[in-house]
């Protein structure tokens, strides 16, 4: 299958910044759209922001303007810039992969990474 290890949460006084990272690896086929999502306590998990390979990114209207997504092929790693940290912007950040693994015979499955905590406070 396909595995997503992330890395770069941690703690920030808001109006910094932090970058996230996703690596992907195992049996990958054919990756369809990284990105990244995020779900703070009692909240739903929401999109953040995703990205194909071909570079088109998308992003919720709570990044735009603030963070950036951006995604290497060769290494099969998304990317996630935030700027301007607000303390709403606390929340537990998950790396997501729509992807097949395998061959063309395996569906498009969505895959999850382990999540990282981003805690923005002074």
């Amino acid at each position: 299958q396909v595995q997503l290890v992330e890395s770069g949460g941690g703690l920030v006084q808001p109006g910094g910044s932090l970058r996230l990272s996703c690596a992907a690896s195992g049996s990958i086929f054919t990756i369809y759209t990284m990105g990244w999502y995020r779900q703070a306590p009692g909240k739903e998990r929401e999109l953040v922001a995703d990205i194909t390979p071909g570079g088109s990114p998308k992003y919720d209207d709570s990044a735009k303007g603030r963070f950036t997504i951006s995604i290497d092929n060769a290494k099969n790693t998304v990317l996630l810039q935030m700027n301007s940290l607000k303390p709403e912007d606390t929340a537990v950040y998950y790396c997501n992969a729509d992807a097949r693994a395998y061959n063309r015979a395996y569906p498009i499955r969505m895959y999850w990474g382990q999540g990282t905590q981003v805690t923005v406070s002074s």
